[in-house]
């Protein structure tokens, strides 16, 4: 019975340890929320060779369920290059980005919504519940930031 309550226990531990250390990155999956406090979509950042890369998994607050009045997903009609007039949902918005110290830094996120690509800087808060996301043009002190929150 000692054994089985010692298995238990270190289980429980392992499993709550490794649910905490996930929590020390930006990796997994976030609910996008601009300046005005409405839920946008949802961005899942993963992490490939030291690099965070971002993806749109769902476009929130258009009708139904993140399609156009008409029934076609959202387009990327304002951006340029690569992604001019591609889908939305399943674009790559975030790229390039490593850890540095602290914060994430160092690479690009592109807003659908004016086409336009911004350096971005990624940093964690309320014990990684939060990311402030901070995109800016030139230093990061003449840019904007939203507060994402973390799903499970």
């Amino acid at each position: 019975m000692h054994l089985f309550r010692l298995t238990l226990i270190s289980g429980f531990l392992f499993v709550t340890g490794v649910a905490m250390a996930a929590n020390d990155t930006p990796v997994g999956t976030w609910k996008q929320i601009d300046g005005t406090g409405k839920t946008r979509s949802i961005i899942q950042i993963a992490e490939t060779n030291g690099e965070l890369k971002g993806t749109i998994k769902e476009v929130l607050n258009r009708s139904p369920r993140g399609m156009a009045r008409d029934g076609t997903p959202p387009m990327c009609t304002q951006c340029n290059g690569a992604f001019k007039n591609k889908p939305i949902i399943g674009m790559v918005n975030m790229w390039g980005v490593k850890k540095d110290g602290d914060v994430w830094d160092g690479g690009k996120i592109l807003n659908p919504a004016d086409g336009k690509t911004y350096k971005v800087r990624l940093s964690l808060a309320n014990n990684g519940q939060k990311l402030d996301v901070r995109g800016y043009i030139g230093v990061p002190l003449m840019g904007q930031s939203q507060v994402w929150e973390r799903q499970e």
